[in-house]
């Protein structure tokens, strides 16, 4: 009988003991001492003589396609590596968990009657959607439970807040709560931004919040009123076809998406620089006529085709998350200037232009109010309006000189 030849199969006598298999190329069996069964004409043998020629294959070192960066671990990385500390780890944490509460009320808001307007208006004159009310309600209980957040201060709420639950830490957090809220009945993109400044020890948390301010009070006004150049973290979650945490701690920008399989938001971009430039603006056009002469030439030179022979593309969402990513990803500049109607604009400098503004900074554009860095601007209230610019840093110094 010929010898036997198998690929992928090796037999071993008794003999012998194997504690690892490697990969076999090529493996030829012989069988010595041949009997053969009356039925089959099967080869047996009392003593088998194995000879097999392969290679071993070499060792490869892989990631495993199951590791995966959750945005609790890569907190805790840079809590190991000293960059932030425990307190800042669960203010983040808290802030995550708000931002997954508020994406399922986003994605279920018409099948839960979250839709439509809740029938009051805000501090800004502004009339408050349902989600509105209840993002906010949302995103200052998840910071409250924290125990590690000292002042609060919403786009929703008159002043901030200071919250008594605070045990051992005293961080002030800021945030708009559901920025772009008007484009909810239409389920179109909208978000959530924040930025953290450190604790400060002359507003301390022991004070029970009161419709008029006493002096303490007004203390914690002050101490919110930080210049953005102070923030220590800031950042933003997009709720689209998916829900985008974007971040940064002062080391460059990282983007969590949430994986709807697991609950977590996996790690799926480091390091996010912005283009230099960009052939994209995003402006509300509907407010040309009440714009200034400098701006409207501005806004007339990127629709000329110039030698290029191809003009900038125009994209506005309504949402500035919305708008703001797309620009951080693909370049150009997002811009609302103040008009004839709104001298100041309509985004707020403390919650809105300055945590976006570190963002841009961290990932190499660039924030203007058209005339100086919106990180510079030192607030003197909590809803204070600035003219916001900003993308790409040669699209914005571009527009720069022609408010000059």
């Amino acid at each position: 009988m010929a010898a036997t030849t198998s690929s992928n199969l090796l037999h071993f006598s008794s003999s012998h003991t194997i504690s690892r298999l490697t990969p076999l190329k090529t493996t030829l069996l012989t069988c010595s001492k041949r009997r053969f069964s009356a039925n089959g004409g099967t080869c047996t043998t009392t003593g088998v003589r194995c000879m097999a020629v392969a290679s071993e294959a070499e060792s490869v070192k892989k990631t495993s396609s199951y590791q995966l960066m959750t945005l609790t671990n890569w907190l805790l990385k840079q809590e190991q590596a000293g960059i932030i500390d425990a307190e800042l780890t669960i203010v983040l944490s808290s802030i995550s968990m708000a931002c997954k509460q508020i994406g399922s009320l986003v994605q279920r808001a018409s099948i839960s009657n979250l839709t439509g307007g809740q029938g009051a208006v805000n501090i800004q004159g502004e009339d408050q959607k349902k989600l509105d009310v209840v993002s906010n309600e949302v995103f200052s209980n998840c910071l409250r439970s924290s125990g590690r957040t000292g002042i609060i201060a919403s786009e929703e709420e008159d002043v901030p807040v200071a919250v008594e639950e605070s045990y051992s830490g005293n961080y002030i957090v800021v945030f708009d709560p559901l920025d772009g809220s008007s484009n909810i009945d239409a389920a179109v993109s909208t978000g959530s931004i924040f930025g953290i400044y450190s604790p400060n020890n002359e507003c301390l948390a022991d004070i029970d919040f009161d419709e008029t301010l006493d002096s303490e009070e007004q203390k914690c006004i002050v101490s919110v009123c930080q210049p953005g150049s102070n923030l220590l973290a800031a950042g933003y979650c997009m709720y689209s076809s998916s829900i985008i945490f974007v971040l940064s701690i002062g080391t460059g920008v990282y983007s969590f998406t949430l994986d709807p399989m697991y609950g977590e938001f996996l790690l799926t971009q480091e390091k996010i620089q912005i283009p230099k430039s960009g052939k994209i603006y995003s402006f509300n056009e509907g407010n040309y006529a009440l714009w200034d002469d400098k701006l409207k030439k501005y806004m007339d030179s990127l629709k000329d085709p110039g030698p290029s022979g191809k003009p900038y593309s125009a994209r506005y969402i309504g949402s500035l998350v919305g708008d703001f990513h797309r620009t951080l990803l693909y370049g150009g500049i997002y811009g609302y200037p103040r008009d004839k109607k709104s001298k100041n604009g309509k985004l707020r400098l403390l919650y809105e232009c300055a945590p976006m503004s570190y963002l841009v900074e961290q990932a190499g554009g660039k924030g203007s109010d058209g005339y100086q860095r919106v990180l510079d601007i030192q607030p003197t209230e909590i809803h204070q309006r600035v003219p916001l610019y900003i993308g790409s840093t040669e699209e914005v110094e571009k527009l720069e000189k022609y408010l000059a």
